[in-house]
């Protein structure tokens, strides 16, 4: 069994639940069938495998470092990316012109599941990557793209997001970094940039020949002020090296490392502190400044990272999912393997007898059910997502706006859950994991330790809980007066009917997920109404661990209707142990799980007012 992500879930999600298959009836993915999604996923689980989770370790304990001159990282990490864009996996997704595969969006994110399971910090390069490039591939010019778009996908051209500023922070209407314009060019209109950018992933390396930095500043007015609030900001392309002949990286641009940041987990990655225009380069005018191009128009730069943001988003809930599922994995081979102590009881009082595994130990089951609940919905829940943006371009090419239409705003009010509950949750299962191995899983020999640390950035970046869930309960649930949040607890209600016709467990368990939606449109209603806008705000971050909770419920049902119908046409006499264990995962999570929300949604109807009225000086 691999330690890195389960394959046998993997296909249990992918084709008995999603039917990704049948994508392959949609033109787009007409060369595609179960064959080749299945020899993409091979590729991955060898290359993680081999090449990814081989150096995890030690990407952790020797991680990047400045000398002043250039950043030095491992080169187990240069070959495990070279392997990577070798193997076509940077372009995965992309249309056959930019070199794709075209695989589905949902298979893509299955695949590179392995790769985040295996060595999060190395398969932050592709990532952040993969993601500038759909950013360009979706608001650059063809002049861009084919300049900076094309190395991207043939993996000689790294990527990065340039948004967040020292005194700034998460607050993007306070940055500064201001950009002037110089002329026109062949990439468009080119400006001058002079600022800094705090936290960037992957800002310098010498991983790639190039680093595309995709950069939010300010453009100033006639009377040189500059417009305030997010509807002054605009998007630049800021290379590491300006392009030279034939496109081949030339000129260093005006962009200088300040110094890396030292995390406690994710250290594989750089993350960097860039200063933009130190005046190190000049143009004939003697203007200094980091040279950038214009994406799109000017002020609305901050719409167009949304693209990339969004994405990152739900990524980072991937991302979560895969590290702790890695995590519940160990803790689980651990569990089967450790001979400890012996059950309690009369039995147990014998000395003499043979210890036990750790695994038939009550309290350790216990966590392991846990884990086993949080990760395998998390996976579940992110791939939805995923097969969400295959739906919505099978709907286009049906020309079935509506549909298509209802694909995007379930995206839309799923992607702060998407984000934000596995990354609370699967660190939760990070902590089981390290408690199941006890005093070996505090100690740096062991994996687990590493996958909380790494996880915990997840809770972070990409917009904090709390950014994600006023994203959710002050926009996402009233847009086009509440129409996404109705067609979510549609879905929620036809998955309850259909489970209430099923056994007695599945029908228990709809009826306590009805009634929770009840609740949620309840809470929902109350705190949308008040005009009290700081007060329903105020406790947002309870609301969308409810509500994720709630979701994660719909999801764990829907896989249990899958694991009860494959276990009554079962008829081969043998016990079908992944399908039980799918409905015993599904029994802890509304047993244990869904339970706690109650208290939550009691809370929240209350509207309560003791975090507002708390005052600094009583702290």
């Amino acid at each position: 069994m691999s330690l890195i992500l389960s394959r046998r879930d993997l296909n249990f999600l992918l084709y008995e639940w999603l039917g990704v298959e049948q994508l392959a009836q949609m033109p787009r993915y007409a060369d595609h069938s179960r064959e080749t999604f299945d020899a993409a996923l091979d590729t991955c689980e060898q290359i993680a495998t081999e090449l990814f989770a081989t150096h995890n370790k030690k990407n952790d304990q020797h991680e990047p470092h400045f000398d002043g001159e250039r950043v030095h990282v491992i080169p187990e990490v240069k070959t495990a990316l070279d392997a990577f864009c070798a193997a076509g996996l940077m372009a995965a997704g992309q249309d056959y012109d930019l070199g794709g595969m075209q695989l589905p969006l949902v298979v893509e994110k299955a695949c590179f599941a392995w790769f985040l399971a295996a060595n999060i910090g190395t398969a932050a390069y592709p990532f952040l990557t993969i993601g500038n490039a759909n950013l360009l591939l979706a608001h650059g010019t063809p002049a861009q793209i084919d300049a900076f778009v094309r190395p991207e996908m043939e993996g000689r051209f790294f990527g990065t997001m340039c948004l967040s500023e020292p005194q700034a922070g998460s607050s993007l209407s306070d940055i500064t970094t201001r950009a002037e314009y110089e002329g026109e060019s062949s990439l468009g209109a080119q400006y001058r940039l002079r600022g800094n950018k705090m936290w960037i992933s992957g800002g310098e390396h010498e991983l790639a020949e190039n680093i595309v930095h995709l950069v939010l500043a300010r453009i100033p007015g006639a009377d040189g002020k500059m417009t305030p609030g997010v509807r002054g900001i605009s998007l630049f392309i800021v290379p590491k090296y300006l392009p030279g002949e034939n496109g081949a990286p030339g000129e260093h641009n005006d962009v200088v490392l300040a110094g890396l940041n030292h995390k406690m987990g994710y250290r594989g990655t750089t993350n960097c502190l860039l200063n933009f225009g130190e005046g190190t380069k000049y143009t004939p005018s003697g203007r200094a400044g980091a040279i950038g191009y214009l994406v799109g128009k000017p002020g609305a730069g901050l719409a167009y990272m949304f693209h990339m943001m969004n994405e990152a988003r739900i990524g980072v809930g991937l991302g979560a999912a895969a590290l702790g599922y890695t995590g519940y994995l160990h803790a689980l081979d651990y569990a089967r393997n450790r001979p400890q102590g012996r059950i309690a009881g009369a039995a147990g009082k014998d000395a003499a007898s043979p210890q036990v595994k750790l695994i038939e130990h009550a309290d350790i089951r216990r966590m392991l059910l846990a884990q086993k609940s949080y990760v395998e919905g998390a996976l579940a829940l992110n791939l939805y997502c995923a097969k969400l943006v295959d739906d919505a371009r099978a709907s286009q090419s049906d020309d079935d706006a509506h549909a298509a239409h209802d694909c995007t705003l379930l995206l839309d009010i799923l992607t702060p859950i998407a984000k934000s509950w596995p990354s609370q949750w699967c660190l939760e299962a990070n902590n089981l994991s390290i408690q199941v191995h006890g005093g070996y899983g505090y100690t740096r020999e062991y994996n687990v330790e590493q996958f909380w640390r790494d996880n915990r950035l997840n809770p972070i970046h990409e917009g904090t809980h709390g950014i994600q869930a006023q994203d959710l309960l002050g926009r996402k649930v009233t847009m086009q007066e509440g129409a996404a949040l109705r067609l979510l607890l549609g879905r929620i209600r036809a998955t309850i009917a259909r489970a209430a016709g099923e056994d007695a467990a599945l029908a228990e368990w709809a009826q306590s997920l009805h009634a929770m939606i009840a609740r949620l449109e309840e809470v929902t209603s109350a705190l949308c109404s008040t005009d009290d806008r700081a007060l329903a705000l105020a406790n947002a971050s309870v609301y969308l661990e409810a509500f994720g909770h709630v979701t994660l419920a719909w999801i764990w049902l829907e896989q249990a209707l899958v694991a009860q119908c494959a276990i009554d046409k079962d008829t081969s006499g043998e016990r079908p142990e992944f399908y039980r264990g799918k409905l015993a995962a599904a029994g802890w999570y509304f047993r244990w799980e869904l339970p706690r929300v109650a208290a939550q949604f009691d809370l929240l109807a209350s509207l309560d007012s003791t975090t507002l009225d708390m005052r600094d000086a009583w702290y």
